[in-house]
């Protein structure tokens, strides 16, 4: 009787806590495009408003490194499981009571300051979230296959867009514009309570990464492993961090900033909007894998080059067709996120975990990641919507085609990793 694979329960722990995970902060990016400029910034222009509630959307970008290097710490001291335990329940708290937020007609002042303090706490609990799911995967896994396991947890991606953005969906198409901003919004946030129950109690479940439980047994634990890969592989971080900027700035381009783009200013519905999106986060189930196999094959540098050259080329055809009309929204998502990003997105995991050494890999691979999104994804939405109000959308598409120049920069002095032994 042949015997069940031992990795399947890991990928598939690692998929939901991450699904997770990225429901509840995408949930917030998702109330900043729609809702936040209404109810915490009531007394700004619709432009300021906007703005400012995209500055609290990049609250959780700063303090994604602050918590990537937290448990990088202890991950690489105590282990990967214990940190994930403790992700799972900081990003729930801290997105249940957003969800019981008085906004400022009742709080003043006080709402948009709350608000951003629990986005803050979001950005902790995400930014060890990362990290630690990858390295379950990556390193329960064998060569050969550490790319399609790596790209579990990264299908928790478009998993909590598209959980986070379906519910949003049902709840504006179904009640009235007052109705919504009322109470509406909020059900998706407590729903958080709910989805974290479930994430612990598969995460509990695991068991701690052979390579990790090996290490503790041959030698003891790095002092400072944030120090000691910052001292040790300055060259992968910088290289990293390069490879990371353009897939965060079009993720967020893609997936926050075309929503109010398209509402705004195209004149589209939210519901079509929503639609479009919905739409690439489920293709994004069957792309992020594919080509996380496809560098197990192929390489992970040639198909991550690839997918930032085809992304530096597509910028500006985005926007050309995002206008055309609201049946070509799912379309010019679909070709945004599902093919040149998702080119980047699919072997990533398993790319950044192979850059590092085991008794620094979390720190690594987490301080790549979330570092780079502060000033990447972070800010894209922001400095997008002052683009396209000073100079249009062209403009946008310029700043998106330089972010892929970056990366492809980046990823051409970059190693080959996908046959490196753990």
């Amino acid at each position: 009787m042949r015997r069940p694979d031992p990795i399947r329960p890991v990928i598939l722990a690692s998929f939901i806590g991450t699904t997770i995970e990225w429901y509840d902060f995408f949930l917030y990016g998702t109330a900043a495009a729609l809702v936040f400029n209404k109810l915490f910034f009531p007394t700004l222009a619709p432009l300021a408003g906007t703005l400012s509630s995209y500055g609290t959307f990049a609250v959780g970008f700063v303090a994604r490194p602050l918590g990537g290097a937290l448990f990088g710490h202890y991950g690489d001291r105590l282990g990967r499981k214990t940190m994930l335990v403790w992700s799972l329940l900081i990003m729930g708290v801290a997105t249940a009571l957003i969800g019981v937020l008085p906004g400022y007609a009742t709080l003043g002042v006080w709402a948009p300051v709350l608000l951003v303090v629990l986005r803050f706490v979001q950005g902790i609990g995400v930014g060890g979230e990362w990290g630690g799911a990858v390295l379950m995967a990556v390193e329960h896994s064998r060569e050969g296959k550490r790319g399609l396991h790596g790209s579990w947890p990264q299908m928790g991606v478009p998993a909590g867009l598209l959980l986070s953005t379906g519910v949003f969906a049902l709840f504006s198409g179904r009640l009235s514009e007052a109705e919504f901003l009322s109470w509406g919004w909020r059900v998706p946030f407590l729903l958080s309570v709910l989805l974290i129950g479930v994430g612990l109690f598969v995460r509990l479940r695991l068991l701690e990464t052979p390579t990790f439980t090996k290490l503790r047994a041959e030698t003891a634990p790095s002092a400072a492993p944030l120090l000691e890969v910052i001292r040790n592989h300055p060259r992968e971080i910088l290289v990293g961090m390069g490879m990371r900027f353009a897939q965060n700035v079009l993720f967020y381009i893609f997936t926050v900033f075309a929503l109010s783009y398209g509402e705004k200013t195209l004149h589209y519905s939210k519901s079509s909007m929503l639609l479009g999106l919905a739409t690439a986060a489920t293709v994004g189930f069957f792309s992020i894998p594919f080509f996380g196999a496809l560098s197990d094959r192929w390489g992970r540098r040639p198909v991550y080059l690839t997918g930032a050259i085809i992304s530096l080329l597509y910028a500006f055809p985005f926007f050309w067709l995002l206008g055309r009309g609201p049946g070509f929204i799912g379309l010019a998502l679909v070709l945004g996120l599902n093919l040149g990003q998702d080119m980047m997105y699919g072997p990533q995991a398993a790319y950044f975990s192979e850059l590092f050494a085991t008794r620094v890999r979390y720190s690594g691979a987490s301080l790549v990641y979330q570092l780079t999104s502060v000033f990447s994804g972070g800010l894209a939405p922001f400095i997008a919507t002052l683009l396209l109000a000073r100079y249009g959308p062209y403009a946008v598409a310029a700043y998106m085609a330089a972010s892929c120049a970056l990366t492809v920069v980046a990823t051409l002095f970059a190693p080959e990793t996908h046959r490196k032994a753990l």
